[in-house]
């Protein structure tokens, strides 16, 4: 039986992020899913949808579970950032055979904040209520990708 993955991108990402480990996977006999969350599916510089910032956590982990439940067999998770953190709360619910964990994103209770952090996050963190809209500056691309 051939093993499955299940990739999971983090916040402003996409499937798409795992497009080229999805290729490599599948070449050594992996049957590979890389789904994009709710309200994920856009270009990067796009506006995002507002429904973006009253989805939890719990939400993106119960529509993971959905698609994993259809699956009939514990598939290997794959995260990055936020993806770890979902792929930790899914596997905390004997959902997964193993867990590939990418820089995952700290669960609630830990501070992960450093200077590098904040410099990321700034103009998101400055903004009254941030946290109930969804943000992408290019700024935090920025701190991704260098």
């Amino acid at each position: 039986m051939t093993d499955t993955i299940v990739m999971i991108h983090g916040m402003g990402g996409g499937g798409w992020c795992w497009e080229n480990y999805n290729k490599y996977l599948s070449e050594k006999g992996y049957q590979c899913f890389n789904p994009t969350l709710r309200f994920h599916d856009m270009a990067p510089n796009e506006v995002p949808d507002p429904k973006l910032g009253t989805t939890s956590l719990l939400d993106y982990a119960e529509d993971l579970e959905k698609e994993i439940h259809k699956l009939n067999t514990k598939p290997i998770l794959i995260g990055h950032s936020m993806g770890g953190l979902l792929a930790q709360i899914i596997g905390s619910r004997g959902l997964a055979r193993a867990l590939v964990l990418l820089s995952p994103a700290s669960p609630h209770g830990i501070m992960a904040i450093s200077p590098y952090t904040i410099r990321c996050f700034w103009s998101t963190l400055t903004q009254w209520r941030f946290w109930e809209k969804p943000n992408l500056t290019r700024r935090l691309l920025q701190c991704c990708i260098y």
